[in-house]
């Protein structure tokens, strides 16, 4: 007897370490449906997994358990993925495989092997996914189907009527514009991912970018009657960066102010450098302001506050998604402010050299 037990604490033994190596929540279970082994990763999904006692009582799913009834009663291996909204959406896959063990002192000789694998990363990338390639072709559609019956009616009843058409030009150019900046962001989006977890290492002056930046965007301030103000050290703010990257930032920050702030008739952008070693650089408009509910989600893709106003002022959805991508590369982040009737501030931080 003692002999018996002590080859059975063995098999115990082996069966642990080999699973313990092993990525995926992994647990061994004997012809009963009992625990016998599990590793630290099947520990973290159910604390209260326990040698000798039943599989049913260590981990909550009711399809996972069935499962292991079916491998068990029919030797045959199975495979269940469960879905859980509860706290937060996840998706788990479950193999349970019977392995023969010649060798075993179990009266069966075989145990049920339970792997847990988590699909919740591959299964969100995937909704990212779809609703990215839906967004995309919900943008271009709109003006497509706006080119498409301009050009039917250029070509049927508007054809001998140059007023119209002189007017229906005009729009044609205006959303094929539109489309091309959409592309256009498209790909810078796509090619700063690539290279997010590259940091750059030019050192570039954010104050000559700043300032640059500003002048360049001096025809659409005065267009929309507003005044652009710089408050800047009289030292530079050096940070690792690249340059062109940099300025589609702070050009993305200050057109944004001056479309959707133009109310307020004036932006006010202040660079300075704080205790823990950051340039920091806020744009703030004294427009509408924009309501707190909105403010996490303003950086994801194709998100918009207001859509008619967003695709009238031009924008594609993406300018502050690739904000926050270009700040990730160069180890920086956004920090956005405001409310209702008093305008909002948008605040880049990143590292001085």
């Amino acid at each position: 007897m003692a002999l018996i037990q002590e080859k059975s604490q063995l098999s115990d033994w082996l069966v642990e370490a080999i699973i313990s190596g092993l990525p995926d929540a992994v647990v061994a279970l004997d012809r009963d449906g009992r625990i016998v082994a599990w590793n630290a990763a099947a520990q973290k999904i159910a604390p209260a997994l326990a040698r000798d006692i039943p599989l049913s009582l260590a981990l909550r799913s009711p399809d996972i358990i069935e499962a292991v009834r079916r491998a068990v009663s029919s030797g045959n291996a199975e495979r269940v993925e469960v879905y859980e909204r509860i706290p937060v959406d996840h998706w788990t896959e479950a193999h349970i495989v019977p392995i023969a063990l010649p060798n075993s002192v179990a009266e069966s000789g075989r145990l049920i092997m339970l792997t847990l694998h988590d699909l919740t990363s591959s299964r969100r990338v995937e909704e990212m996914r779809a609703d990215f390639v839906a967004n995309v072709s919900h943008e271009l559609r709109t003006p497509l189907a706006s080119l498409s019956g301009f050009i039917e009616t250029l070509q049927g009843s508007a054809r001998d009527d140059s007023e119209a058409r002189k007017r229906f030009l005009s729009i044609m150019k205006e959303q094929a514009t539109r489309m091309a900046r959409l592309i256009d962001d498209l790909l810078s989006l796509s090619s700063i991912e690539l290279k997010e977890s590259i940091q750059p290492e030019q050192q570039i002056d954010l104050v000559t970018i700043v300032r640059r930046v500003a002048d360049s965007l001096q025809p659409l301030a005065r267009e929309r009657d507003v005044k652009i103000t710089i408050d800047f050290p009289s030292q530079p703010l050096m940070v690792r960066g690249d340059q062109d990257e940099l300025i589609r930032v702070f050009e993305n920050l200050v057109e944004n102010a001056l479309k959707y702030g133009a109310s307020g008739k004036r932006v006010e952008i202040e660079l300075s450098g704080d205790s823990k070693r950051n340039a920091v650089v806020a744009v703030r408009d004294h427009g509408p302001g924009i309501d707190p509910i909105h403010l996490p989600r303003l950086t994801e893709r194709f998100y918009r506050v207001d859509i008619m106003e967003s695709r009238a002022q031009g924008g594609t959805g993406l300018g502050l998604a690739l904000v926050k991508h270009i700040l990730n590369r160069h180890q920086g982040w956004l920090a956005i402010d405001s409310k209702l009737g008093e305008g909002a501030t948008f605040t880049v931080l990143l590292p001085l050299v």
